[in-house]
């Protein structure tokens, strides 16, 4: 099976239940930042030497994989596909890291200008990337219904990033 199926030649491309939508669509706009984070994720994982820290991430990793594919499916379109599911305790999982890590902290007192070390600007990079993925699904809610759960995780998600990056900051002082 070949990689290029030249049907996107023309700008269009295929949601997972078969929608074609332009390929600046907000729904391919939203998931395909999720694709940028996830990327910018697997790269702090490798930078990061906690073997904790990178099992978080993997999993947030393959958790982001799933709000890909929801994102990927058109809501007003039937959908014949089993499709993973976004839970609650993966916004709780979240929560919990992020407590963790702030009862290690102390109150934050003033801006983060971001750098110091490539870890912690690629975790800066990878929180604007959630940003602008959530800025992105936020825009496509307005359009056509977005699980709720999707932009809490990705909220949360932005929240765990400035918090590790706090984290990553006091561990290599």
């Amino acid at each position: 099976m070949k990689i290029y199926t030249k049907k996107g030649d023309k700008g269009l491309t295929s949601l997972i239940n078969k929608s074609n939508v332009p390929k600046d669509h907000q729904r391919v706009e939203s998931y395909g930042t999720i694709d940028e984070l996830n990327a910018h994720i697997g790269m702090l994982r490798s930078l990061s030497s906690s073997e904790e820290v990178a099992a978080d991430l993997l999993l947030i990793q393959k958790t982001l994989f799933t709000v890909q594919t929801l994102l990927a499916v058109d809501s007003d379109a039937p959908c014949k596909l089993e499709l993973p599911q976004l839970n609650q305790q993966d916004i709780d999982f979240l929560e919990s890291k992020i407590d963790a890590m702030q009862g290690e902290l102390e109150a934050l007192k003033s801006f983060i200008i971001p750098g110091g070390s490539q870890l912690l600007s690629q975790c800066h990079i990878a929180r604007c990337v959630c940003r602008r993925a959530e800025r992105r699904i936020v825009a496509l809610n307005r359009m056509q219904d977005v699980d709720e759960r999707i932009l809490q995780f990705v909220n949360r998600l932005s929240d765990y990033l400035f918090v590790l990056s706090r984290f990553f900051q006091k561990k290599s002082t």
